[in-house]
């Protein structure tokens, strides 16, 4: 598949996507899907394998490698899907949330949460 046919297939599957395939896989049995092998390990180990994409994608962003770049941060969306699926949280609260935040500058909400 040509990068082209990669990023038009792309622009067709959204988070939300994301987001049923994690919820039906997690609903599978563990000799057949690592989302479910994963949840059954517990929210620990989810957030710890969350952790760890995230530093590789910070690593991966200071390199020069740009499709490097691109697949952890693929990495990074599904385990932090998994973890939010661990704990029965939809992606819509998530996107409430950031919707909520848009309301007012970054800074501006960035200062609101220094007390909370």
């Amino acid at each position: 598949m040509t990068r082209r046919e990669v990023l038009e297939k792309s622009m067709t599957f959204t988070l939300n996507d994301l987001e049923a395939r994690v919820h039906q896989r997690a609903t599978e049995s563990a000799e057949h899907s690592y989302t479910r092998k994963l949840i059954d390990k517990g929210v620990e180990h989810c957030a710890k394998k969350l952790g760890e994409e995230a530093v590789e994608t910070a690593l991966a962003a200071v390199g020069n490698n740009r499709d490097h770049l691109v697949a952890e941060a693929a990495d990074l969306l599904y385990h932090l899907l998994v973890v939010l699926e661990a704990r029965g949280i939809k992606l819509a609260e998530v996107e409430a949330v950031l919707a909520a935040r848009s309301a007012q500058s970054g800074l501006d909400e960035k200062a609101s949460r220094k007390g909370g």
